[in-house]
């Protein structure tokens, strides 16, 4: 249900001392910044950060490129941690927790899309940093010491799950695993492409293995061969400008998930799917996108969207990754090194996803906070 008017003023009073790193302005750079944390409500859960992932989406949103950003903005909503202090009716989860946030903290938790558990539908959604709150206040993210967050948002990590590797899971995990399960791409023996192969593309090839399907990798760098081969386990490597790899696998696939953010024609890669073949988009082109009707039509394609997944989607994707043994391949860095790794991160310089040790570096950068 909606949060009452009590819970709203509970939520102006933030007691709790923490620290983040903070954008002032679109030049995005990050540097120590003293906030305060709400007190903790009655639904709540008090979270150390441990780990934050670095998503893609954080260098858009800090360079203020979707025109909506709020600054300060300390981003990141790829959190892994420990819980620390529970409100008096939460009874999900106790101190000592392992537990994790991704990208929301809140919704109306009444409309339709709330009840049916896709509160990522919800037109109330709060988002884990650079959104208003119930309060008023704007959201900061994992980028920072600690959290509050009420019970819905938090989802456990399995025991085999590592913090660090599976943080990225809370964002990148969800978005991949989510239109899998909802467009049926999730059958055993199917035939998956993945098209890209970076933050979303690599955990899509793993979740494909995992569900027993046929991957085959779609790039423009061929390069990345043999990591998609012998690393990722992808069963077939295709270099997208390459006609005569295009040509052989025509009418071959099931289903594309599409984790490509660049305007790519996407034309010929419609030519790869079967007949009621499907291509989900997960990545955000900054341009519309074009398609000639008759690439749909002529053979009953489906050209749709998704963005992450409802709490208990993402709690069982967590799941189903522990059993398999699916995790982010991750850099950790230090939470100095943040900004180095935003301007690489820019340039695609890494394999395939930055992750903050935000438990052992935070507090040493944080020493000079404003």
């Amino acid at each position: 249900m909606a949060p009452t008017a009590a819970e709203q003023t509970e939520h102006h009073q933030h007691t709790r001392k923490a620290v983040g790193l903070a954008a002032r302005d679109d030049a995005g750079h990050l540097s120590p910044l003293a906030i305060t944390r709400r007190s903790t409500g009655d639904d709540d859960v008090v979270i150390k950060i441990l780990y934050c992932g670095i998503c893609h989406s954080d260098l858009h949103a800090l360079k203020n490129d979707w025109k909506n950003s709020r600054y300060p903005m300390i981003p990141g909503h790829e959190i892994a941690g420990e819980v620390t202090e529970v409100g008096k009716n939460v009874s999900k989860f106790k101190a000592g927790d392992r537990v994790g946030v991704g990208c929301m903290v809140n919704s109306c938790r009444s409309c339709e899309s709330c009840d049916k558990g896709f509160e990522n539908h919800c037109p109330g959604m709060i988002l884990t940093y650079n959104s208003v709150d119930v309060d008023g206040t704007v959201t900061y993210g994992g980028y920072s010491s600690m959290v509050v967050v009420h019970e819905r948002f938090v989802v456990r990590f399995p025991d085999a799950m590592p913090l660090d590797k599976g943080a990225p899971l809370l964002c990148a995990g969800i978005t991949v695993y989510s239109p899998m399960k909802y467009h049926g791409l999730n059958v055993p023996g199917l035939h998956l492409g993945v098209l890209g192969l970076g933050g979303l593309g690599h955990v899509a090839v793993k979740f494909g293995k995992a569900f027993g399907m046929k991957v085959t990798v779609i790039s423009s760098s061929p390069g990345k061969k043999e990591e998609a081969l012998g690393r990722l386990g992808a069963d077939a490597f295709i270099v997208s400008k390459d006609a005569d790899e295009m040509k052989a696998v025509m009418s071959t696939m099931d289903g594309i998930i599409n984790t490509v953010s660049a305007n790519i024609p996407l034309t010929p890669l419609f030519g790869l799917l079967k007949p009621n073949g499907k291509m989900i988009m997960v990545g955000l082109p900054e341009k519309p996108i074009e398609i000639p009707p008759f690439a749909l039509v002529a053979t009953n394609k489906t050209l749709a969207g998704s963005i992450i997944g409802g709490m208990s989607d993402t709690q069982e994707m967590l799941d189903l990754a522990a059993k398999h043994g699916v995790t982010a391949d991750i850099e950790v860095v230090g939470a100095e090194y943040v900004n180095t790794a935003l301007e690489r991160l820019a340039k695609n310089d890494v394999r395939y996803r930055f992750v903050i040790d935000i438990g052992n570096t935070l507090d040493n950068v944080a020493a000079t906070t404003e």
